[in-house]
């Protein structure tokens, strides 16, 4: 199909209601710390108005009003976005060992929020400390003991169920932040293999628009290369179930999305 006869991707412009502020003076605003007010972002705590088109998110004077207004603000929002670095220091939080901290989190009792590359170029898993918190208080019989059947038969196999669980995590939250089934499709992508995603999407102006619309590289996200190169796999699917899951989830959206280019003649979000 030529790329050159379809129609040009649209990109939805809508004025966010009232004065705006970018992400440093709203960081400012509620007392945090930019790496606080990436997660607090990340996690939805905190909603970015719709930006014009290549712009950075802004923020609207009544996003910043609502999030100072919720109960305990600012000490219970600093509690809901703290975050640990690795085992030693997610085990401590949950009164275990680093050894016994690994296995869970290699199981998938607990996952990551996000992530981290040392100078030696190993991840460095991050975690919500109030969720590890509410799994000791709710999981007591994991903290000691012996390890269930499952897990012992994970750990024999080598699994490593930390990459996949912050994939899905990380898929998930972009996804509740918007309905666009563009935008949509586009998320899916970004974490499927590259020959995956060209027999999902045989057109390459439909590509094209993808491309445009991916996500932006989590936040933490180094931009030495090496490093960059040790992070870059961990967005991508691996097993053949999990690259199946998303395939499957990309062709649902793409249905919906080019439902609405059939609509509207242009592709691309409206």
């Amino acid at each position: 199909m030529n790329v050159a006869t379809q129609p040009r991707a649209r990109v939805r412009v809508t004025a966010a209601p009232g004065p705006t502020v970018g992400g440093a003076t709203a960081a400012g605003e509620l007392g945090l710390s930019r790496g606080e007010f990436a997660r607090a972002v990340q996690l939805g705590i905190v909603r970015a108005a719709l930006p014009a088109p290549g712009g950075a998110a802004r923020y609207t004077r009544a996003e910043l009003d609502r999030v100072r207004a919720a109960k305990g603000f600012p000490e219970a929002l600093r509690a809901r976005i703290e975050t640990v670095a690795g085992a030693e220091a997610a085990g401590a939080v949950m009164g275990i060992g680093a050894s016994r901290f690994i296995r869970l989190a290699r199981c998938g009792h607990v996952v990551p929020v996000g992530y981290r590359i040392n100078r030696y170029r190993a991840v460095v898993w991050l975690y919500l400390t109030a969720e590890l918190r509410e799994f000791a208080a709710g999981q007591p019989g994991l903290l000691s003991g012996s390890a269930p059947a499952q897990d012992r038969e994970l750990m024999g196999a080598k699994a490593d169920l930390r990459p996949r669980q912050w994939r899905n995590r990380h898929v998930g939250l972009l996804l509740r932040r918007t309905a666009d089934p563009w935008e949509r499709a586009a998320v899916l992508a970004f974490v499927l293999p590259e020959e995956e995603v060209a027999q999902a999407v045989p057109d390459p102006a439909e590509r094209i628009v993808l491309a445009a619309l991916a996500p932006p590289l989590p936040y933490g996200h180094p931009q030495l290369p090496a490093a960059a190169a040790v992070a870059q796999r961990l967005l991508r699917a691996e097993s053949p179930d999990e690259v199946h899951w998303y395939r499957t989830s990309l062709d649902f959206a793409l249905t919906g999305a080019r439902g609405q280019s059939n609509s509207t003649g242009e592709r691309g979000p409206t």
